[in-house]
């Protein structure tokens, strides 16, 4: 009997390896075709999209393997709104969980399953340094926008983004992403954040309280939501700028309605940017 279950264990596992493997050579094939999103699916019995695909467990174990590459989740996600809404509801909530897990303990640990914006806007905030457009959110600059391999977000560092009456808020932000020697703008970083539960931030009360305007046209790069000008708002504290390493006077940063942030700034020289970490 042992070794008949045995046998069974086996064969069980080769035929899941064999599930595995040709589903990543279907993704191969996938990520190479030129796809269209098809938004005309409708859930029905009719549709097309609903029928012949794997059960959301397989596609699970494949992602898994893949170890929720992002590359492979916005292409599956193309493939049409079934994919899509997989991907948003359980790919990019993974993959969130795999790149930082205390963080996303920390954002959920109010009790929610989900965060501020979805999973796949934040799968984005974590990997995608946005840049900017001339004539867009910071006016006088064009830096294209990229993928970077590995940021670091930190708590201790939001903190000196926000006033003091608002420091009890939860603020993630990253090091700032270098683009150095850029002209008459100089060393210029773009930074970018998460607020835990910003629906019950002081930061969003103080902003409504100060009638902040949003902006008329640029909205969020990772959720589309419109964006306040903390600067507009006067709500940059002085400590942003020694923390980044950054003029006093060359620092501007936007907040969405979902509470992602992102921010440009003007980065000091290294040996007067090691001073300025030592006054604060």
């Amino acid at each position: 009997m042992l070794m008949l279950k045995s046998l069974h264990l086996v064969a069980f596992v080769r035929s899941l390896y064999s599930i595995l493997y040709s589903h990543l050579v279907v993704i191969k094939m996938v990520e190479t075709m030129i796809l269209t999103k098809q938004y005309r699916c409708i859930h029905s019995s009719s549709c097309q999209c609903s029928k012949g695909h794997l059960s959301e467990d397989v596609i699970f174990l494949v992602f898994q393997q893949l170890n929720w590459n992002p590359k492979f989740i916005a292409t599956l996600s193309c493939v049409c709104k079934w994919f899509d809404d997989l991907a948003k509801r359980v790919l990019w909530k993974e993959f969130c969980r795999t790149r930082a897990p205390k963080m996303m303990i920390d954002l959920q640990s109010s009790g929610s399953h989900s965060v501020d914006g979805n999973w796949r806007a934040l799968g984005k905030l974590l990997i995608y340094c946005s840049g900017c457009t001339k004539g867009g959110l910071f006016n006088n600059i064009n830096i294209p926008g990229h993928f970077v391999y590995r940021t670091r977000f930190s708590r201790t560092s939001g903190k000196s983004f926000l006033l003091p009456q608002c420091r009890t808020d939860v603020l993630y932000v990253s090091d700032p992403c270098e683009h150095l020697d850029q002209g008459d703008e100089g060393d210029v970083g773009f930074f970018r954040g998460i607020f835990k539960s910003f629906s019950m931030s002081k930061v969003r009360k103080m902003l409504i309280k100060r009638k902040a305007q949003l902006h008329p046209t640029e909205v969020c790069p990772y959720c589309k939501a419109k964006l306040w000008s903390m600067q507009q708002a006067e709500m940059i504290p002085q400590s942003a700028s020694c923390r980044l390493g950054a003029y006093d006077d060359c620092i501007e940063y936007y907040v969405c309605l979902n509470g992602h942030m992102l921010g440009i700034c003007t980065l000091l020289p290294l040996s007067d940017s090691e001073e300025a970490s030592e006054l604060e």
